[in-house]
Formats: structure tokens, sequence, C-alpha cells
């Protein structure tokens, strides 16, 4: 059973409600329905009604009657999640008429659905930019306990068992916070072994904090960046097995791991690999994927209370199909 298939059975033994509220955006109905014919997820669809309708005939969609449809023009909850929104956001000055019209909007309406508690997750980006799905979430559920950066982790599935879990790791940041300082950097390593966990399904994170130097053998503000990070992540979450600073080989190769870093019980075995900023990381994860063949699926977004994640605007229906049951997976870690 390869990775993607274990996901999707993990999401279908335990049904989460995952929101979508670009419902009359006809990649994400496609690929809502599917999710529903495989019981993948129940699916909360927001949008007009005859649109979504006349978009599934088209289509011949048979099973978006599962679903269930909200109306944001018309949806007998407004009035009560617009207090609630009013009251969340009001020592940021929002007003009851700014909270009124701002719930007419699909991706806030879901993320206080969420917030209310009659969802797990949401999906969007097909229509939608990043900041724009990120926005609701951020102001609305809020990051997870004690963290305080979003960040995005990324699947990488090689042809090379001998790497990471059975050719498969997860990396990050590779999306979301460009120059994360100790403390952030520490959150992210926390963070992506979770999604480690709950997505890939690792029984055993093994992070290591990357670098261009391991152990000491180089020395720089940026180095000690890393090993100040991997202290902290130490300290926030004592379980974690997580060393650092190491270079990219002195991590996956066992050979040079106990050369570069004798004693160390990550290094040569980490299946979980934290950059040091984005940039590496967004251009080390492309590099893999472009010439060494890698399957990239991603990126998760992690670090937020409840899932909420990004779509490219440039989606097929199987990457929302997939990005449903990810969803799902996280969901269900994060009501523990």
């Amino acid at each position: 059973m390869t990775l993607i298939e274990k996901i999707i059975a993990r999401a279908q033994a335990n049904p989460q409600r995952i929101v979508l509220p670009e419902a009359e955006e006809e990649r994400t109905l496609i690929a809502a329905d599917k999710a529903l014919a495989d019981h993948l997820a129940d699916i909360i669809l927001i949008g007009n009604p005859e649109k979504v309708h006349a978009l599934a005939e088209k289509h011949g969609l048979t099973h978006i009657d599962e679903a269930t449809l909200i109306d944001p023009e018309n949806y007998e909850r407004s009035e009560e999640l617009a207090q609630l929104l009013c009251e969340l956001r009001k020592s940021k000055g929002m007003t009851i008429e700014q909270a009124r019209e701002l719930v007419k909007n699909p991706l806030y309406l879901g993320c206080m659905i969420i917030k209310t508690e009659g969802a797990d997750g949401q999906i969007s980006g097909a229509l939608s930019t990043t900041g724009e799905t990120l926005r609701p979430a951020l102001q609305i559920i809020k990051c997870s306990p004690g963290i305080t950066c979003v960040s995005g982790a990324m699947l990488l599935i090689t042809d090379r068992p001998e790497y990471g879990e059975d050719g498969v790791l997860v990396v990050g940041d590779v999306a979301v916070t460009p120059m994360p300082d100790a403390d952030q950097l520490s959150q992210i390593a926390v963070c992506t072994a979770q999604t480690a966990k709950s997505v890939a399904g690792f029984e055993d994170p093994r992070v290591a904090m990357l670098s261009f130097s391991t152990k000491g053998s180089a020395k720089h503000e940026v180095v000690d960046k890393v090993i100040e990070a991997t202290r902290l992540a130490k300290e926030r979450c004592p379980e974690l097995k997580v060393d650092g600073e190491l270079q990219a080989d002195a991590a996956l190769v066992p050979s040079v791991g106990e050369k570069k870093a004798p004693g160390s019980a990550i290094a040569g075995h980490a299946n979980v690999l934290v950059y040091p900023n984005l940039e590496v990381g967004n251009i080390s994860y492309k590099l893999v994927q472009r010439l060494g063949g890698a399957i990239a699926i991603g990126p998760i977004l992690q670090g937020i209370a409840r899932p909420v994640n990004d779509l490219s605007r440039g989606c097929s229906v199987d990457d929302i199909y997939y990005l449903i049951a990810i969803t799902a997976c996280q969901a269900m870690d994060s009501r523990g």
C-alpha cells in the first residue's frame, strides 16, 4: 500500500467534517463528489445552491446531495456567528456591521463553523490566494497552544528506501515563514514532526535540524541559530527526537552520520528534515522533485489549532481529493 493509499484509508476509517468554501468552483465540486462517493469525509460545501446544483448536473455528479450545502447569503446561523466574530475581533476595532459582512465571505464563514465545533477542517485556494486562506484562520481559529508561527510541510516520496522512512521524508518549512528566528525554527521542528505522525503515519519521527555545518564544523551566526533552535525544540517538546546542527548527508547517510556526528541517534537516520529558512526549503524540495524524481505532496499547513489547508490555484481534482484526506488526518490529531 502506497503512502497516499494509507492516508486515504485512515481518513475513511474515521470520517471528519471538512469544509470546502469554494463550492462554486468546478474542480472543487468534482473532488467533493469523489470524496463523498469514497466515504473519505463528511463534506460541508459553501456556495450558492442554484450554482452548485447546476454545476453538479453539468458534470453528472451523483453524490453532491450527500454533502451539507450552506448558502452564505441565507444561513440561519449568520447573526449568531457575526456576534461571535465581532466579540472575537473587538480588540481590533471590528463593528457588528463589518462582522455581518465577513460571515457572508465563505472563507470566514467556514472558519467560524470550525470555531463553533461544527466542522473539523477547511480547504481553499483553488480560487483564493494563500493570504485569503490564512487570514480568517489566524484571526478566528488561531495557532495551536504554544505555537506562534504557521509553517508548511511537504511529503517527499522517493525511490530510495534506505533514506528516511522507507524512502519517505517529511520536510519543512517550505511555504510560509521566510526567515524564522531560533524560536520559530524550534516550533517548525515540533510541528513538522507532528505532521509526520498524523499525516505520513510515522510512529517514530526523527528530526534533523539542517545547516551547512555539522556539530561545529563551521562557525557562523546562522549556524548558531540552528543550534539554539535545536535546544529550544528539546525544551519545548522533551519527548521529541531531534538533533542539530547537521548537514543533509550527515542527517541521511548512516556512514556519514557516524563519521561527522558520532554518538548522535539522529545522524544518518533522520526521517524529518527542518530547513534553516524558507529559501533553502523551497529551493531544495523543488530540486529533489525535478532532478531526483521525488513525488512532492503539499504544502501541508501546520501550526493552526484546527487544520486549514491551502491549494494552488492551478490544482487538479486529484490534488483537492488528496488534500481532503490529508486534512482529515490532521483533524483527527488536532482533536486528540
